[in-house]
């Protein structure tokens, strides 16, 4: 990273490593935003039927190609597939082998989500100990495993929101990192100081975190002080300051250990603002600028921290190059003004949007358009 003569910053371009780009329409909509702020991101597997073999990724990987403008050409979408009961031994590796004649790989890595833990989870994983088969040719040929940390039942009894990433960590994770050794993985949206502190203490190089905006920036008092805001709720559910702190510090140590990856989740407004409000929080259309907020506030913009966390880190760890090309970052204060049109479907409030502009907070640095 460095600063021009303008006192503008400029950095590496980064890489989201978790983010939700859906399908059909809302795909459309989305895809673009999340490619004018990145060079490359980690796409999730949990459409609607799930992306379950290295068939399903390609398909998905080009329907996402095929949404982007040519300005926009150069943005690679990395895929990933979604584990169950029955994924097979040779699903991932068929997925994690790379083509002879484009040298990609239909799949980057597998995702884990526990059945019924977050939102198209019904086809996730019921039991680990079905997938330990699976696991172990994922541990053999080094393709990650990222995880949804968290444990919706326990004991046939319901886990507690504010305790299913701890819970989570004590009784699969942990056991997990045991029985393979050599398996790389990620703990993705962590969200507690547990989870901080489990990936900042470990010494093996194979675990790591991502990070979204909003457990840097918030915590459940602001989602809830004032009267509730949907679009701050999502999985893992906002934790109280003292877990917020804990991943700032463990972000802003310079731990290679910790990189971007937003969780961008898009869900129209018409959805959110219902009685059954779906998790998630999207921040496709001004990522950078949040996670710039939030080292800003940390004060750790030095030092190469900030464009560790966002460009190099995520990358080194999934064997994958940075992201070629570079962004610049200009001090400015500005506001999200506009919802995200879907066609046929209504609006998308983006992170940090509201529709009475006296409500809207300001972020302090703006990508510069050139």
């Amino acid at each position: 990273m460095r600063a021009d003569l303008k006192g503008r910053l400029i950095i590496q371009n980064g890489s989201d490593m978790h983010v939700h780009l859906r399908d059909e329409a809302i795909l459309a909509a989305v895809a673009s935003l999340t490619a004018r702020q990145f060079g490359q991101a980690l796409v999730m597997p949990n459409l609607t039927p799930p992306i379950v073999t290295a068939e399903h990724a390609i398909a998905y990987r080009e329907r996402i190609r095929a949404v982007l403008p040519p300005a926009l050409a150069s943005f690679i979408p990395r895929m990933t597939i979604y584990l169950t009961d029955d994924t097979s031994p040779d699903d991932v590796r068929r997925a994690f082998r790379k083509d002879n004649v484009t040298g990609e790989r239909a799949a980057e890595a597998v995702k884990l989500y526990p059945a019924h833990a977050t939102t198209n989870s019904a086809h996730g994983v019921t039991d680990i100990k079905k997938t330990y088969r699976t696991l172990a040719t994922m541990e053999e040929i080094g393709m990650p495993l990222c995880l949804h940390g968290e444990t919706p039942f326990h004991s046939l009894q319901r886990v507690p929101q504010m305790d299913r990433e701890r819970v989570f960590i004590e009784i699969t994770l942990l056991p997990l990192l045991q029985k393979f050794p050599k398996l790389k993985v990620v703990l993705e949206h962590v969200s507690t100081k547990e989870g901080a502190n489990l990936v900042l203490c470990d010494k093996s190089g194979r675990l790591g975190a991502s990070v979204t905006p909003q457990h840097l920036l918030y915590s459940f008092t602001d989602m809830c002080e004032g009267g509730f805001r949907p679009h701050l709720i999502c999985m893992p559910i906002l934790k109280d300051e003292v877990h917020r702190d804990a991943i700032r510090e463990a972000v802003s140590s310079g731990s290679k250990y910790f990189w971007a990856g937003t969780d961008s989740a898009p869900h129209v407004a018409g959805k959110k603002h219902s009685h059954c409000c779906p998790f998630g929080v999207f921040s496709a259309s001004l990522a950078v600028e949040a996670y710039l907020e939030a080292f800003d506030q940390m004060e750790a913009l030095g030092d190469n921290c900030l464009e560790n966390f966002l460009s190099f880190n995520g990358p080194a760890f999934f064997g994958l190059p940075p992201s070629p090309g570079e962004i610049i970052l200009e001090r400015k204060a500005w506001a999200v003004e506009e919802p995200i049109r879907v066609t046929g479907a209504g609006d998308i409030w983006p992170f940090l949007y509201e529709p009475d502009p006296e409500k809207r907070q300001k972020l302090s640095w703006q990508i510069v358009v050139e």
